[in-house]
């Protein structure tokens, strides 16, 4: 049923000292896995996408994580980048619940699309813990060992970043940055943005106090407007 094969390019290099080498064997051994599984099934991202969010943001220019859990799992939504789908695809509803957000915190308002990699290329890491996910299964690489992978990748940025944000929006993100130190950095959390939990997202203000920080450090505010227009697409070919 898959389509093309899974395998992904590999970490950037900017990445990969993050990695000791009991960890990057783990990632071959999964990445080897769903090279296989995307024989028989659909695996998103489209493979070139798996790592986009860490092709676009280096550890030194990371200024906000935003953690996500896992891809989208339908059809053409999933570009490697947690919450952002591309345009022309429908917003899913957790992202139109940040941009409700943007827009009280801020005044700024909503896009036409839901394509966030004008704020990737700003220094926002767009990262899910776990990196695929079968089609129409959420969760289903829950247990690939990705948690791993992504650990190491967060504890490498919190060491060489300077002052940056974690947004952790519900308990997932939260309980996966735990382990984490992040002294020197400001964690911001709240209910995740999904419409489940969105009574404990919505009045967050964590965009204005991102910025605050980010300003008070240095390190410059973010640009959270999103054009509508030449809005650039990653969906799967």
């Amino acid at each position: 049923m898959g389509k093309e094969p899974s395998g992904g390019t590999g970490l950037p290099p900017a990445w990969r000292c993050a990695l000791d080498a009991g960890t990057a064997g783990r990632l071959a051994r999964l990445e080897a896995r769903l090279e296989e599984e995307a024989r028989q099934v659909q695996v998103y991202p489209p493979p070139g996408a798996r790592y986009r969010a860490l092709e676009l943001v280096s550890p030194e220019r990371a200024k906000v994580v935003v953690l996500g859990q896992d891809p989208y799992h339908r059809p053409g939504q999933a570009m490697g980048l947690s919450f952002s789908v591309p345009a022309g695809v429908p917003v899913p509803p957790s992202l139109r619940n940040v941009y409700r957000e943007t827009r009280a915190d801020l005044g700024i308002a909503a896009p036409a699309h839901g394509d966030l990699t004008a704020l990737a290329a700003q220094g926002l890491l767009l990262l899910n813990t776990a990196l695929s996910v079968e089609q129409g299964k959420p969760g289903s690489h829950a247990r690939y060992g990705w948690h791993e992978i992504t650990e190491a990748l967060l504890r490498h940025l919190a060491r060489v970043a300077a002052p940056s944000v974690f947004l952790l929006w519900g308990r997932h993100a939260q309980a996966s940055l735990a382990p984490i130190d992040t002294r020197g950095h400001l964690v911001l959390a709240a209910g995740h943005p999904s419409p489940y939990s969105a009574h404990r997202f919505l009045g967050c203000r964590h965009f204005s106090q991102a910025n605050a920080f980010l300003e008070s450090r240095g390190r410059g505010a973010v640009r959270w407007e999103i054009p509508d227009r030449d809005a650039p697409s990653l969906a799967a070919p």
